[in-house]
Order: C-alpha cells, then sequence, then structure tokens
C-alpha cells in the first residue's frame, strides 16, 4: 500500500528513532508513513519537492461537559454572566432525561470523532436529579464508543456531597468505571468554614477508591487563587501520594502578581497537582464587571505554570450550552485559539503539549500519541501546509483511523491536497 507523505511536529514522532532529523525550524519533519491492518509498519524521512500537508496524532480534550451539551437552543445565557449560566444550568438539570443527554453526547462524540479527537474527559452534573440520567447515557455510551472515542468521566458534585452516603455511594460506582471525583473549590461559589474539612474527607474517599480527582477551581474574577491557595494547604499536610490530582479552570491565577502566581505555580508542581486551562468558557463568562472598565480576563497562566514544572493541559469546556454559545468539538480550532489567549506557539514543544501527550498523560491512555513503528494508524491530516496557514483560517482535513479514512464533518469536504490522499478507502468499521 502506497505511504502517506505529511510534514510532522517532531514532538509526535518517535524520539528513539534515530533516522529522523531534529525538525526544521518550525518544529516539522517531512515523513512518509508506510502502515498495513490498522498499524504503522515504517517510517521514513523525505526530501519533498513541495510543501506536504500539516498533520497530528488524534488530539485529546480533558475538560467537556457532555451531558449539557448543545443545550443552548432549549436554555439560552443571553445575559453571559456566570450567575445566569447557574441558574439556567440547574433548571435545565431539573429536567433533563436519558434521551436527552443520549442525543446530546452521541452528537458530540461523532462530531469530535470526525474532527480527529480520539478520547474525551467528560465531566457530569452529579449532585441532583441529573446525576441519574446523565451517567445511565454516558455509561452507555463510553462502551459504544471504545475503541474510537474513549471517554472518562468525572463526577461534578458540590465537595459536602462526598461526606453523605448518597455521596460515597456515587463514588463507588464512578470508581468501578474508571472515572474521577470532582467539585467546586473557590469563587464564584461562597466559601464555607466546612470547605477544608470536606475537601479532606474528598481525598480520603478518593484515595481508599484508587480514582483520581479534577476539580473545577477558582473559575472567577475575585479572591484570585483562594481555591487553588485552600487546596495546596491541604495537600501540603498529607497529600495521597499515588492519587492524580487536576485543577480545571485555575482561572484566576492570571490576576494575581507575577511573584505570587509564580509561588503558587512552585507550590502545584511539587504537589503533582496538573491544570486544565479552560479559554473559552472563561473569555465569555468572565470579566464583564465593570463594562465601561478596561475587561480583566481570568487565565491560567499557562506558560508560566509549563516553566515551573507544571502538566498543562487544554479544554474545549463548554459546547453550546448556557455557560458558553459556540464551540463544536473541533481540537484544531481550540488550538487556534490558545495561540492567541496564550501565546501557546504550536512550533514550540510546549505550545502543542497540552493538546496531544500532556491530557493522554493525564487521562492514562494506553498510547501517548506519538507516531511509531507498531503504532495506531491514526492521523489528523489537514489542508495547511504551515503554521501559518494553520493559524490563518479553519483548515479543511481528513482523519485516518485504523488506516481507513473517516467521513469529515459536513462543514470539511477535502480540499484538492487532500483528497489526492484518498488512495485508501473513505470508511471505517461502526
Amino acid at each position: 500500500m502506497p505511504g502517506l507523505q505529511v510534514q510532522l511536529p517532531r514532538l509526535l514522532l518517535d524520539p528513539q528513532q534515530r533516522d529522523l532529523p531534529c525538525g526544521d525550524a518550525d518544529g516539522l519533519v517531512s515523513v512518509q508513513i508506510d502502515h498495513a491492518a490498522g498499524r504503522v509498519v515504517a517510517i521514513r524521512p523525505v526530501h519533498p519537492a513541495a510543501s506536504l500537508p500539516l498533520a497530528f496524532t488524534p488530539l485529546v480534550d480533558a475538560h467537556v461537559h457532555l451531558d449539557k451539551a448543545f443545550s443552548w437552543a432549549e436554555v439560552p445565557n443571553r445575559a453571559g454572566t456566570m450567575a445566569q449560566a447557574l441558574s439556567l444550568n440547574l433548571a435545565e438539570g431539573e429536567q433533563r432525561s436519558r434521551e436527552a443527554v443520549m442525543a446530546r453526547a452521541e452528537r458530540a462524540l461523532e462530531q469530535a470523532w470526525r474532527y480527529g479527537l480520539r478520547a474525551l474527559r467528560s465531566h457530569v452534573d452529579s449532585g441532583g436529579p441529573a446525576a441519574e440520567p446523565s451517567w445511565e447515557a454516558l455509561l452507555e455510551l463510553q462502551q459504544r464508543w471504545r475503541g474510537r472515542v474513549e471517554l472518562q468521566l468525572v463526577a461534578l458534585a458540590p465537595l459536602a456531597h462526598w461526606g453523605t452516603q448518597v455521596g460515597r455511594d456515587l463514588a463507588q460506582r464512578v470508581a468501578s468505571c474508571g472515572g474521577l471525583l470532582g467539585g467546586v473549590l473557590g469563587p464564584p461559589f461562597p466559601r464555607s468554614r466546612h470547605d477544608r474539612r470536606a475537601l479532606q474527607t474528598l481525598l480520603q474517599l478518593a484515595d481508599a477508591l484508587g480514582c483520581g480527582l479534577d476539580l473545577h477551581v477558582d473559575e472567577a474574577g475575585e479572591a484570585p487563587g483562594a481555591g487553588v491557595g485552600l487546596l495546596l494547604e491541604v495537600l501540603e499536610q498529607q497529600r495521597p501520594p499515588q492519587l492524580p490530582i487536576s485543577c480545571s479552570h485555575a482561572s484566576s491565577l492570571g490576576l494575581l502578581p507575577a511573584g505570587a502566581q509564580r509561588r503558587l505555580a512552585e507550590r502545584l508542581a511539587a504537589q503533582a497537582v496538573s491544570v486544565i486551562a479552560l479559554p473559552t468558557t472563561n473569555f465569555w463568562l468572565l470579566g464583564r464587571e465593570g463594562e465601561h472598565d478596561l475587561p480583566q480576563r481570568p487565565l491560567a497562566p499557562l506558560r508560566l505554570l509549563q516553566r515551573c514544572g507544571v502538566a498543562v493541559a487544554v479544554g474545549a469546556d463548554n459546547v453550546q450550552d448556557p455557560w458558553y454559545p459556540g464551540g463544536d468539538f473541533d481540537p484544531l480550532e481550540l488550538l487556534r485559539l490558545a495561540f492567541r489567549a496564550f501565546h501557546a506557539a504550536p512550533w514550540q514543544r510546549q505550545g502543542l503539549m497540552p493538546f496531544s501527550t500532556t491530557p493522554a498523560q493525564l487521562l492514562g491512555l494506553e498510547w501517548d500519541g506519538i507516531l511509531r513503528r507498531g503504532a495506531p494508524a491514526d492521523l489528523l491530516i489537514t489542508s495547511a501546509t504551515s503554521w501559518s496557514s494553520l493559524l490563518a483560517g479553519p483548515p479543511q482535513r481528513r482523519v485516518l483511523r485504523s488506516g481507513c479514512w473517516l467521513e469529515p464533518p459536513a462543514r470539511d469536504q477535502p480540499a484538492p491536497a487532500l483528497a489526492s490522499l484518498g488512495a485508501i478507502p473513505s470508511s471505517h468499521p461502526g
């Protein structure tokens, strides 16, 4: 079978394969990839006469909300405020059905699959009437999509919920399906004098069950770093040594003075706490105070965190729901936004890692996303031929999974340069 000739970031190519160059000034290597029976059998450097398509291994999103995705039409938050988003979310949750979650999440997974995502971590509203229909639907879809889009689930509930018998029963269920426990810490939710004890209880519960934590922390423009600070105080007293812990959002850290940011970042690194930055929802909801002033947009300081040794991923968060009206599970759109929001240059290793190798590590995926002999023949191939052309406008793409082409999303019919790759039938089982 003829090989595919593409440009790949050196980050995504086997570091042990010595016959591949280090990459050009943009960190790219032109290669030919040969595959058979759904696996890579050879990777060879090439010297093309013309520019080749820019490609990636399928990407990973470490923070979404499948249970409420695509609900904007039913519960639109035209005010764009955090308070209104929460109110509408709670109202929708009172009426949420298994069928509604099934339809939303199936649509989301189908789009993610065809856009070039191979795994998602979804938080699930779990502290009220929305819990049972959401978990029923998502656990079924987790099994149905296994092998195409790996789905990891996080139970999102108030911290105090985990100290109740209902909470402990839920935690057992979550652990049995390889999920994580979650909660909300720091503004905009009011601080309680019981937060410290509730957090200690949650840590002990997660440690006993052997499942990780992913907390919504400091998703606000007030009391910068309060939630992260409390978490670190508790961990520095007694940190379960093998417990994976992530802070999602950590938005208000970006409002702290540089020295305070660095000190918290160093403490996060010392406690092996990862951060999942979420620019879309944070840009939309936060920083609205004082309409006539220059808005402050709270956002996790991604590059500083990385320099201090914190593992950082970037997630899409909300998609067309009361928290954010846009998005459609396209990882390349998120990468393009991160370039502007964080100055995360994708030609630098640390600019690309939050979408590829780091979230793969956080989700504990079997494949790290590095293309090597024997790896899955999985590629996301774009119509761009340089980083600049990728950033200039939304690219078209073709997605190869197990050596077969997927039909692209409706908006993304392949450009001629990509259509020429179609020597492999445009089909895939399921």
